[in-house]
């Protein structure tokens, strides 16, 4: 079964964090320049909360499309849900659906590896579907001559 760990090592370990304190558009900019969604919202060493364009979108919505001088700790979703490195790939599937998230915290202990995204997990899942079939494929090619396939009657 495909766990996070693996998606992990394909995606590499860029990661790219904030602190609460950080200006909205400066976080903005991060994400425009690396273009990302999100940002790790860090404090301390600890994860606090995640930022992502759609905390973005809904306050530049209710405040008439304009950020001012506000903090990331402001409007970052607080105590985003997280997944280890051993959280096999249907589990976060599943907590991403429930939490509607599409941005996923990577944690052993209290260290950040890394986030997984929706995208990230489509591709992972895409990859081993394919080496999968590809696998499934050549087993069929390599039949046995001897053996038949079971025939339906």
């Amino acid at each position: 079964m495909l766990k996070v760990s693996e998606v992990l090592k394909v995606k590499g370990n860029t990661l790219f964090t904030a602190t609460p304190e950080t200006l909205v558009t400066q976080a903005l900019q991060t994400m425009s320049t690396h273009d990302i969604g999100s940002l790790v919202i860090m404090q301390s060493g600890q994860l606090v909360g995640m930022l992502t364009f759609r905390e973005i979108i809904r306050y530049l919505s209710e405040h008439h499309a304009t950020i001012g001088d506000v903090v990331s700790g402001a409007i970052m979703e607080r105590n985003p849900v997280s997944v280890s490195p051993d959280t096999l790939a249907t589990e976060v599937q599943r907590l991403m659906l429930a939490h509607h998230s599409r941005y996923v915290p990577v944690m052993e202990g209290e260290m950040l590896l890394g986030v997984i995204s929706f995208y990230d997990m489509a591709q992972a899942i895409a990859a081993a579907q394919k080496f999968e079939n590809s696998m499934l494929k050549a087993y069929i090619r390599d039949w046995p001559a001897d053996k038949e396939p079971a025939k339906n009657s």
